[in-house]
């Protein structure tokens, strides 16, 4: 096997970093929930908050007979009568673990450095909650937030979606459900490392099998869960994009991948296939990363991630 030649901005930390998970129980599960485990990339406490950047959680109306979902709003602190544009964000997990939390502080510097609205979503999660219920909840979040654009001074006809590894997955079945339904009008989607494709039969998910945060028996874990134990049969491109056989009318996106992350082939193959269906793709895989590399944020390949993030915001949002 070709040794992997990860960015030298990682050596020191990679013998750190969980590779393996053990999720086969739900008590494993949520044992792994109440953990700390970025704790080994936390090298200068909590990241301050911003001065310039104001939040309130809320909750909100939940899909039909389901509980309400959390929802965290960011403004910026200082006020204006102009419509902002808004960036409906889901964080990842796996399908299994992560909350708010998780993106509070990508999601502040969304908001403060463009001056956007931030919608960060909660889910209920697998295996307790396996589909529909994650990404149902996601949608009732993203139809609440586009049907209180008035009250919460954002532009309508500038609202994107945004996720992160399983909440890639999770925005991208919400864009096909919105098309599908008729619900709301996204101008861009934003799928960073996403989880897409429950099938496991790309190159990097078959040779990724001992990879740092995430790798192909985490992934077997992931899916198994989320699919639910009485799943048989067709799965649904709102649970696996990847799946979908018409990926027509949607919005523009940009998605990121990592060289030495088993869902590197999906995240490349799923933008191949938006070009092909008559999307507007930008796709940028970064060389010596890996799932969940980004957590370094004074890595060169980080700061290039998150700035151009940044950049691709401010573009498509005329921000």
């Amino acid at each position: 096997m070709t040794k992997r030649q990860y960015d030298p901005d990682f050596e020191k930390i990679l013998p750190l970093l969980p590779t393996v998970n053990d999720f086969s129980t739900v008590e494993n599960v949520q044992k792994l929930r109440s953990m700390d485990r970025f704790a080994v990339f936390d090298d200068g406490g909590p990241p301050k908050k911003r001065d310039d950047v104001l939040s309130e959680d809320r909750t909100v109306p939940g899909p039909q007979g389901a509980p309400e979902v959390e929802v965290r709003i960011y403004r910026p602190r200082e006020e204006t009568s102009e419509a902002r544009p808004c960036v409906f964000e889901i964080h990842g997990g796996g399908f299994m673990v992560g909350d708010l939390e998780l993106m509070d502080p990508w999601c502040e510097r969304v908001c403060g450095d463009l001056g956007a609205v931030v919608v960060s979503t909660n889910y209920r999660l697998a295996p307790e909650d396996p589909f529909p219920a994650g990404i149902e909840d996601c949608y009732a979040a993203l139809s609440w937030t586009a049907n209180n654009a008035e009250d919460l001074g954002i532009d309508l006809y500038r609202l994107a979606i945004a996720g992160q590894s399983a909440g890639g997955g999770l925005a991208a079945g919400c864009v096909l459900m919105a098309r599908d339904r008729g619900g709301p009008k996204l101008c861009f989607q934003l799928l960073e490392i996403p989880e897409l494709d429950d099938r496991l039969e790309t190159e990097s998910m078959k040779a990724f099998t001992d990879t740092p945060l995430w790798n192909l028996p985490n992934a077997r874990w992931s899916w198994k869960h989320y699919l639910g134990p009485d799943h048989s049969g067709e799965v649904s491109p709102y649970a696996a994009p990847s799946r979908a056989t018409d990926l027509s009318g949607l919005p523009p996106a940009y998605i990121s991948t990592m060289e030495f992350d088993p869902l590197r082939d999906e995240g490349i193959l799923y933008a191949m296939a938006l070009m092909h269906a008559g999307v507007s793709v930008e796709l940028h895989s970064f060389a010596g990363t890996f799932h969940g590399s980004s957590l370094v944020p004074h890595a060169d390949a980080s700061r290039r991630n998150a700035q151009e993030v940044i950049d691709v915001l401010r573009r498509r949002l005329g921000a």
